[in-house]
C-alpha cells in the first residue's frame, strides 16, 4: 500500500495547512510556496493522482472543482483576473501526485507565458 500523499494527510488532520473552505468532495489551502501573492490549491478528497488517471466517473467531481475554483475567486474578490493551473507529471512540474488545482491571482501574467 502506497504512503498518503500529504493532501491526503492535511485532509486527514495528520499535517496543519491554512484551510480556507473545506466540503465532501474537496479542501482550499494556501500553497506554502506561492508564486503569485494568492494562491491556493483546491484539493479533490479523493485521491487521483494525475488528471490523465481520472475516470468517466469522476467527470462530476471534476466540474465540481471548476465551479469551485469560480466561487472561490469571487469570494477573494479575485474573479476578474486568476489562473487556473492543473501540472500533469513530473515533467509538468507536479510535486505531490494527488490531483490538485491552482488558483493564481493579484499578479500581471503575460499573454503566452505561465507568468511562473
Amino acid at each position: 500500500m502506497s504512503e498518503a500523499s500529504i493532501f491526503t494527510k492535511i485532509m486527514n488532520g495528520d499535517i496543519p495547512a491554512d484551510i480556507l473552505y473545506e466540503d465532501d468532495d474537496c479542501i482550499c489551502i494556501k500553497d506554502i510556496q506561492p508564486q503569485a501573492p494568492t494562491h491556493l490549491l483546491l484539493i479533490p478528497r479523493k485521491p487521483i493522482a494525475r488528471l490523465v488517471e481520472a475516470s468517466e466517473e469522476d467527470k462530476l467531481l471534476l466540474g465540481q472543482l471548476m465551479l469551485k475554483v469560480g466561487d472561490i475567486a469571487k469570494q477573494l474578490g479575485v474573479d476578474e483576473a486568476f489562473r487556473v493551473v492543473i501540472n500533469n507529471g513530473a515533467g509538468a512540474g507536479q510535486t505531490v501526485f494527488h490531483l490538485h488545482l491552482h488558483i493564481l491571482a493579484n499578479k500581471k501574467f503575460d499573454e503566452g507565458s505561465l507568468g511562473f
